[in-house]
C-alpha cells in the first residue's frame, strides 16, 4: 500500500546505499511507569520486526525498565530472538562535569545487576547520547573498563534524530486529537534515508571501503508506528538488513579513534580523526531538523 511513496522517497535521494548491509538497534526500552501504552508499543515494534524477519538489539537503560512489567517487556525481545545489551542504568552523559568516571562505571555495573535477572543478555555497551568522554581520562577510563569486563562493541555507524521526530509527533498528536499522524510518515522516512545515505558516503571516505552499518533508533512511539514502513523504505533504497552480531563482526567497530570530545557515530569519529571537512557537531541534533518540521506545519 505504501510502495509508491517509498519508491518516490528513494528516488529523491542518491542511491549510495545500494548493495549495503545494515543492522537495526534500539536504545532505552519502554517505561511502563511513564507510558500507559508501553506494552502495546513494545508489541507493535516487535511485531514489525517479526513480520519483516529482522533481528535487532535493544540497549536497555535500567531506570526505564526497572519494574516487573518493564523487565517483562525487555524479556520479550529475548523471547523473539533479539539481543539485549547494556545502556547504563541512569542514562548518564559522560560529557557532563558532574558525572564522575567512578559514578559512570558504577552505573554500568548497576545495569549489569538488573540485566542479570534475564535468561541471557549480550555484553555490549551503548554510550547514552553517544557521548564517550570529553577528556582523555574519561574516554580511556571507560574503554579500559569495558575491555577488562569482556564487553564487545556497541557503537553505531548511522546516527539519526528519531527521538526528536518522536517528540514532535507526540506533541502534534496531543494538539490534534482524532487526526491521523500519518502526515509524519513521509518526513520521518525521508530523514532516515537521508542519514543512512550520508553516513554510507562518509564511511567510504573514512575507511575506503563498504562497511556493515548499525543504525541507531529508539523505543518510542514513532518507531512503533512506522517501523514497517521504515524497513520497507530501507530495502527499497538497496539496504540488506542483517542481525547485529553480523554487523558488529566488521573490524570498523574495533576502532577506538583518538578524538576529543569522543563519541558520535564511529564513522563520524573516524572522519574527524582524519580531518575530513564539513563535519557538524554534534553530528545529529534537533537544531538541524526543527526548521524542516516547522516548514511542514508539524
Amino acid at each position: 500500500m505504501f510502495k509508491p511513496l517509498i519508491a518516490a522517497l528513494a528516488l529523491c535521494l542518491p542511491l549510495a546505499a545500494m548493495a549495503q548491509r545494515l543492522a537495526l538497534s534500539f536504545d532505552d526500552g519502554y517505561d511502563p511507569d511513564r507510558l500507559p501504552q508501553a506494552r502495546a508499543l513494545n508489541n507493535q515494534l516487535l511485531k514489525a520486526l517479526k513480520d519483516n524477519e529482522v533481528k535487532s538489539i535493544l540497549f536497555a537503560a535500567g531506570a526505564r525498565v526497572d519494574s516487573q512489567e518493564g523487565m517483562n517487556l525487555v524479556g520479550q525481545w529475548l523471547e523473539q530472538g533479539h539481543q539485549v545489551g547494556n545502556h547504563g542504568y541512569s542514562h548518564l552523559n559522560l560529557h557532563q562535569d558532574q558525572v564522575s568516571l567512578d559514578r559512570y562505571l558504577s552505573d554500568i555495573e548497576r545495569n549489569e545487576d538488573l540485566l542479570a535477572r534475564l535468561p541471557s543478555w549480550t555484553r555490549r555497551y551503548r554510550f547514552p547520547y553517544l557521548k564517550e568522554g570529553h577528556t582523555e581520562a574519561r574516554r580511556d577510563g571507560v574503554r579500559q573498563w569495558l575491555s577488562a569486563h569482556g564487553y564487545g562493541p556497541g557503537a553505531v555507524s548511522i546516527d539519526a534524530s528519531d527521538w526528536y521526530y518522536d517528540q514532535r509527533l507526540r506533541a502534534w498528536m496531543a494538539q490534534h486529537p482524532g487526526q491521523s499522524p500519518q502526515v509524519f510518515r513521509q518526513p520521518y522516512i525521508r530523514h532516515l534515508l537521508d542519514r543512512a545515505d550520508y553516513y554510507a558516503r562518509l564511511a567510504r571516505q573514512a575507511t575506503g571501503r563498504e562497511i556493515d552499518h548499525v543504525l541507531l533508533l529508539h523505543t518510542n512511539t514513532i518507531n512503533a508506528m512506522f517501523l514497517d514502513d521504515v524497513i520497507a523504505a530501507l530495502r527499497e533504497a538497496g539496504w540488506t538488513l542483517i542481525p547485529p552480531r553480523e554487523a558488529y563482526a566488521d573490524a570498523v567497530y574495533q576502532e577506538a579513534p583518538d578524538t576529543l570530545p569522543a563519541g558520535e557515530s564511529i564513522v563520524w569519529s573516524l572522519a574527524r580523526k582524519q580531518g575530513l571537512p564539513n563535519l557538524r557537531y554534534p553530528a545529529e541534533s534537533e537544531k538541524y531538523e526543527k526548521h524542516l518540521l516547522d516548514a511542514l506545519g508539524l
